[in-house]
């Protein structure tokens, strides 16, 4: 062949080879779909650039990348079409051999240390190379996708990489070549952010008007029994991003917080649930739950409620949402309060009684060893307490105190009033009754925020101080019976009342509520005859 000839056949090729390039670069923008454009890409890698085989590997949301589409070969397309490779097996592939550019390629030489590693891949038969530039069956050729700024001019987050193998002239790319397969896969991954965003879009649209119509649909359902319930309803978002948001109150709700139904839209149960409450809210389920709980009114009140929560679907299986019913419960709630008050208060002087007093206690302590290691952290049963100690807030441990020392404990000081039987006598059951009620107001005005002053018994009342040291308690317990022996006025009459003083200690280790019982009892005595100090 002349020199001519050869020359004309060569240009018709690189005119054939560059109008197949062109044809491919235009099909990437022709699909209609993101898995019809991975495809395009891969069979243009075969058709266009002329590669025997091609692939496209996509990143997933979770970082690794799966075979997307391959071209060129049924066989290998059939076995790894799907399968995943771990980012961090690509990201070694993409830090070897040489940087063509934005390409790497990777000579067999090298590329021998990733035959055993996740990446799914094809391995090809053929003759070794007789020369340094013809394709060996084991070299590999990557092109990197990457988004692009406005301008094309920087990368940003890898998208995918297209794999290429046995280039049909069975040489390695020129130059001009890999110039072709760096333009190529910068379009591709173009195409490929494009087919995404559409079918995100696509995606976005079909939710959201499945949405409306189940909303519609679930509106028209519970239209009456909703708007006209006598307690409130509401219906509220299911999962996503603004799961548990309020869609539509009824009037009940409304009036029961004194909130318009637009404000109402704009909020969760979580954003008007009490602080305290917060907790019981997120524990409930939404299918069957129910919970007792404070809502917030526009005035900045709350309200006792209880909530039951039910799920609630349209016919087609679309979206699901929260369906509560709110239930106005404050006079019910006043009244267990009060039951519970007057069962744990003293009827007459409204001081704590002898069961609060020890429950008070036992919140006070634990069950640690008397003589056992020391509170920081060895795991113990709490079985006083009835809750474990790693689930238990943090515990200050409380021993009893020794005079020679500076420990500071719980103190229990024990008050009997002497000769309050005569007060009844002489002057009848109601002045001793208003004795009584003036002795446990000047206790009460006595103690410390945190303290604690309970009525025990018929004329007993007991003093409960924490962080008290031996003199601390003996120079409260001389004031509060100076306090005692004031003046009280009965009429026409005063009197004077003298109490008999006791401390007790309490501290872990013992059973809490034995402390007023064993120890405790031996101060009770003291007090019963111990007139002053």
């Amino acid at each position: 062949m002349s020199v001519a000839a050869e020359f004309a056949n060569r240009s018709a090729l690189a005119i054939d080879k560059s109008h197949s390039l062109q044809a491919a670069v235009q099909g990437l923008h022709l699909a209609r779909s993101l898995a019809d454009t991975l495809q395009i890409v891969a069979d243009g890698l075969v058709t266009g650039l002329g590669y025997e085989l091609a692939c496209v590997n996509l990143v997933r949301t979770d970082g690794n990348l799966v075979v997307a589409s391959f071209a060129g070969n049924p066989a290998a397309e059939e076995l790894i079409t799907g399968r995943v490779g771990s980012r961090e097996s690509w990201e070694r592939r993409l830090s070897m051999g040489e940087a063509w550019g934005d390409l790497r390629f990777i000579p067999h030489t090298e590329g021998w240390v990733l035959d055993d590693d996740d990446v799914p891949q094809w391995y090809t038969d053929g003759p070794a190379p007789s020369s340094e530039d013809e394709w060996h069956p084991s070299d590999r050729l990557f092109a990197p996708l990457y988004t692009r700024s406005a301008s094309g001019a920087s990368r940003g987050e890898l998208l995918g990489v297209i794999s290429v193998d046995r280039p049909l002239t069975r040489r390695r790319p020129t130059p001009d070549e890999r110039r072709d397969l760096e333009e190529y896969a910068f379009q591709a991954a173009i195409a490929i952010s494009n087919a995404r965003l559409r079918a995100n879009m696509q995606r976005a649209l079909v939710r959201q008007e499945r949405e409306q119509q189940a909303l519609r649909a679930s509106e028209e359902s519970f239209r009456q029994a909703f708007e006209y319930a006598p307690n409130g309803m509401a219906i509220a978002e299911m999962g996503g991003d603004h799961h548990g948001r309020i869609l539509q109150t009824n009037d009940a709700l409304c009036r029961m917080l004194g909130r318009p139904a637009s404000a109402m839209r704009r909020y969760s149960f979580s954003d008007l649930v009490h602080p305290e409450d917060i907790g019981t809210l997120l524990r409930t389920s939404a299918e069957g739950g129910h919970a007792e709980l404070r809502l917030g009114r526009r005035d900045g009140t709350y309200l006792w409620t209880s909530l039951r929560n039910s799920v609630v679907a349209d016919a087609d299986d679309g979206p699901r949402f929260l369906l509560t019913h709110v239930e106005d419960i404050e006079e019910r709630k006043h009244r267990e309060f009060e039951l519970a008050h007057r069962a744990s208060h003293d009827d007459l002087t409204g001081l704590p009684n002898s069961a609060e007093l020890h429950a008070r206690i036992d919140a006070r302590l634990c069950a640690l060893p008397e003589h056992g290691a020391d509170a920081a952290g060895e795991p113990h049963d709490n079985s006083y307490l009835g809750y474990d100690d790693q689930a238990a807030p943090p515990h200050t441990h409380v021993w009893a105190p020794v005079r020679e020392d500076d420990t500071h404990g719980l103190a229990l000081i024990f008050f009997a009033l002497r000769d309050f039987k005569a007060i009844n006598t002489q002057f009848g059951h109601d002045a001793g009754d208003s004795v009584l009620v003036e002795v446990a107001r000047r206790l009460r005005q006595a103690i410390r925020d945190n303290d604690t002053v309970a009525r025990y018994g018929g004329d007993e009342f007991v003093v409960l101080a924490d962080d008290f040291g031996p003199a601390d308690a003996h120079t409260a317990a001389v004031w509060m019976q100076s306090q005692i022996h004031l003046p009280i006025s009965l009429g026409h009459q005063v009197v004077r009342m003298h109490a008999g003083v006791g401390i007790a200690w309490a501290q872990c280790g013992t059973p809490p509520r034995s402390c007023p019982q064993s120890q405790g009892s031996q101060s009770r005595r003291q007090a019963r005859v111990t007139m002053a100090w």
